[in-house]
């Protein structure tokens, strides 16, 4: 499919320049990630942790959204399956609660229970949909680059409303992830806008903020918890609402 010609796109004034098209990350940033695991995963977990209070289902959820990423970079480096690293975070997660989630049947069942139940919970932020009905009106092209496969992705979109997001890149679009360059460029092709005039945002500022800059576009990391970075001098908002003036 051809992309459209840049000097047909409209362009938009926002606080960090001009652009003429935007790409976001997936993940924590069009959809709520963190909220989908961790509420499956409690509905999953709560017959192996009976008893288990608030503050310790939060720890829960950290240890398997946070401190077990390890996993997943893993998967991506072609480690393990995707379903291999959500065993391996889950059974880390119960583990540090005492649980051992044994081998075989048990750990087929909670994974299983785990896949029905996640995607039904993954709902877009409140800021995604009036951002995006803004971008439409202006005619301003969009889309979504994830360091995931394309499929999953496309489902993940659909299944939360988002069909509208059509340009998607996954890591098997060109077998390579986030920082790489050729990701951010990809989705930049796909708008048929130039890198310069192309707002990429993302909620992890590695790879989103700092690795859409060091491919040539306008990086901003959308830091939705406040998290205070020293040395961090990129753009950055707080929601998706600082995007536009």
């Amino acid at each position: 499919m051809a992309a459209p010609s840049p000097a047909r796109a409209a362009a938009l004034n926002t606080p960090f320049g001009v652009v003429r098209g935007v790409l976001f990350d997936i993940d924590d940033t069009l959809v709520d990630l963190e909220y989908s695991m961790t509420t499956a995963l409690r509905e999953v977990s709560e017959h192996l942790l009976p008893g288990l209070d608030q503050a310790g289902w939060e720890h829960f959820g950290r240890i398997f959204t946070h401190e077990t990423t390890h996993y997943y970079d893993r998967y991506l480096a072609g480690e393990l399956t995707f379903n291999e690293q959500r065993l391996l975070r889950g059974r880390a997660a119960l583990g540090h609660f005492g649980v051992e989630l044994a081998d075989g049947e048990e750990s087929h069942r909670w994974l299983s229970a785990y896949m029905e139940k996640q995607p039904a919970y993954v709902k877009p932020f409140p800021d995604v949909l009036p951002l995006l009905d803004i971008l439409d009106a202006a005619g301003i092209p969009y889309g979504a680059v994830s360091n995931n496969v394309h499929d999953y992705q496309r489902a993940k979109l659909d299944g939360a409303g988002l069909e509208r997001v059509t340009h998607l890149v996954g890591t098997d679009t060109l077998g390579v992830a986030k920082p790489n360059p050729a990701m951010y460029l990809e989705g930049v092709r796909l708008l048929g806008t130039a890198p310069g005039e192309t707002l990429y945002v993302g909620d992890n500022r590695l790879l989103d903020a700092e690795g859409s800059t060091a491919a040539g576009l306008v990086g901003v990391w959308l830091n939705r918890s406040g998290e205070v970075v020293e040395d961090f001098d990129g753009g950055m908002v707080a929601s998706l609402n600082q995007l536009l003036p």
